[in-house]
């Protein structure tokens, strides 16, 4: 039922790939050999092969009979476009790969191709104006630093269903398979990987929204959490990604994050109540906490004696033991005496190591200050309202410089976001509101993300629903005893849009003896920015930047 036949002596070379096109009934290969790169033979044998000749060959090759085209790579780490009766020169060679190119492939619907390099670099080239749409850095878990991933000979796998529906290339890194989506349709200029819109520029499609960003400054990483339950780690120093751990809470969506007193550990929460540790030097999963209901975690804290406090749509405080844990599953402690305390869903959380207490807020506008060594409430702050209603809380901070210095511990420590308005509280003198401003420029916006610099808390930088950043002097600021609370605005230093949508965390950091600020976005991006509002770039970017050129920063 089965014959063959043996053709001899087609290459010098082990062939490195084949194809066979039944409509001309030719056969394609490829070698590494200088002297037969590639052949193209019929069947029959009656016609004289085609035979491409080049320095080093090919290692891999793709062919479009609609187009007439065929792309080579190898090890030259150049991308070559061959027309297919022409086999003297190419009509255009690629360059940019830094390591061999290992696999190719000709995506018609939108006129690219792909081309796949054996340091994990994916690019995009425009068929007609033969630019580079693209550059995309597959952060494959098995990658280590400074060490070239280890790959098959088909790296590539394009998944074309019919037309209309969402095509996929899959691309295998060890015992990994990465899986990007492709446009459906060419788009503006020309289409291009995970592309979206009708901009002339072509970019990866905006990531799922974020929810947070940490800087952890014993790793110099910022972790971004993203709400399809992934987490990235990205080197604060050049922007390039260290590392992903994808489906941190599978399907659920990831919803908080912090880091324990190491600043080694992170902590995730997410909207099913699930609670889990990792390890961020290899993204392990070292601890997963008992789920006390299956409501949103709003809010975690870690004490200083790695206690982490949750707080959510449960309405109560939980607390875990994170230090002495040996196991992988943790159990709740629910001493707290926090049962019935709040009346409405807990939407933040933060606390004060030098006044030793935590501070929760809820969705009601009230916020609740609670004594570590009792685990009990003290105080009961909240804003006079109109007509009744009281807009929920945003954000908590206390300004941890003010907490520790004994004059000014009795003034404003404490700065909630509520519908906007930001207020600073006292919560040990007779007196507790100290001052209130509305900070965006807009009626109607909220306050999501607020951060203070640290020791000095000289600035209070605050994030807006509009996607505006303020950085205010509160040097002064609620620092007079006073009657009836302040409603003047600090002075406002800087003020900058650095997202088209909602600004979900800021942080103020210290890299390099330099201030930096540090956003996130609901449009899935996240950006590092100067104290004078000049941008460093996106993390995810194509070019990397280094931390102590400003020449190399996104202007």
């Amino acid at each position: 039922m089965v014959s063959y036949r043996h053709i001899p002596n087609i290459h010098q070379e082990p062939i490195s790939r084949v194809m066979f096109e039944p409509g001309t009934n030719v056969i394609m290969t490829s070698s590494e050999s200088d002297t037969a790169s590639v052949v193209f033979m019929n069947l029959t044998l009656k016609q004289e092969p085609y035979i491409w000749k080049f320095k080093q060959g090919a290692k891999c090759f793709d062919y479009s009979e609609s187009l007439q085209l065929m792309v080579t790579g190898g090890c030259d780490r150049a991308v070559r476009l061959w027309s297919r009766f022409v086999t003297a020169r190419p009509v255009a060679t690629l360059l940019g790969h830094r390591t061999a190119v290992l696999d190719v492939a000709i995506y018609q619907p939108v006129g690219q191709i792909l081309s796949y390099s054996r340091d994990a670099e994916l690019r995009v080239w425009d068929i007609s104006s033969h630019h580079c749409l693209k550059t995309i850095r597959l952060q494959f878990p098995c990658q280590q630093p400074g060490r070239i991933p280890e790959h098959g000979n088909f790296p590539f796998l394009l998944l074309s269903p019919p037309p209309h529906e969402q095509s996929h290339l899959v691309v295998g890194c060890k015992d990994y398979l990465a899986l990007l989506s492709l446009a459906k349709t060419r788009r503006g200029g020309g289409g291009w990987l995970m592309g979206e819109g009708g901009d002339t520029e072509p970019k990866i499609q905006s990531s799922p929204a974020l929810s947070c960003v940490l800087y952890s400054s014993t790793l110099r990483q910022v972790v971004t959490g993203h709400a399809d339950s992934s987490v990235s780690l990205w080197d604060i120093e050049t922007g390039r990604r260290q590392l992903q751990i994808l489906n941190a809470h599978g399907e659920d969506e990831l919803t908080c994050m912090a880091l324990d007193s190491s600043l080694r550990r992170l902590i995730t929460g997410a909207r099913n109540g699930t609670i889990k540790v990792w390890n961020l030097l290899n993204g392990l999963n070292l601890h997963k906490l008992e789920p006390v209901t299956d409501s949103e975690v709003a809010g975690l804290a870690c004490l200083h004696d790695n206690q982490l406090l949750a707080v959510g749509w449960s309405q109560r405080i939980v607390q875990y033991d994170i230090a002495a844990a040996k196991d992988l599953y943790v159990r709740a402690d629910m001493s707290w005496k926090s049962s019935g305390v709040h009346k409405s869903d807990i939407s933040a959380v933060c606390q004060c190591s030098a006044l030793g207490v935590v501070a929760t807020a809820s969705h009601d506008g009230e916020v609740i200050i609670w004594r570590l060594e009792t685990q009990g409430p003290v105080l009961h702050l909240q804003r006079p309202t109109q007509r009744g209603v009281a807009p929920p809380v945003d954000s908590l901070l206390f300004l941890q410089h003010r907490a520790g210095n004994r004059k000014l511990r009795n003034r404003g420590v404490l700065v909630s976001s509520q519908a906007g308005c930001l207020c600073c509280w006292s919560i040990t003198g007779q007196t507790h509101t100290y001052g209130q401003f509305y900070a965006p420029e807009q009626p109607g916006e909220r306050v999501l993300s607020l951060s203070s610099d640290q020791p000095e808390n000289t600035i209070l930088v605050s994030g807006d629903t509009a996607g505006w950043l303020q950085i205010w002097d509160i040097c002064d600021f609620a620092l007079d005893i006073q009657h009836e609370p302040v409603c003047e605005r600090p002075p406002l230093l800087q003020r900058w849009k650095p997202h088209k949508r909602a600004l979900v965390s800021v942080e103020v950091l210290e890299v390099a003896d330099r201030s930096f600020v540090l956003t996130a976005s609901a449009d899935g991006s996240a950006g590092l920015w100067t104290k004078d509002g000049e941008h460093v770039g996106s993390f995810g970017q194509e070019v990397m930047w280094n931390i102590t050129e400003p020449a190399t920063y996104q202007r």
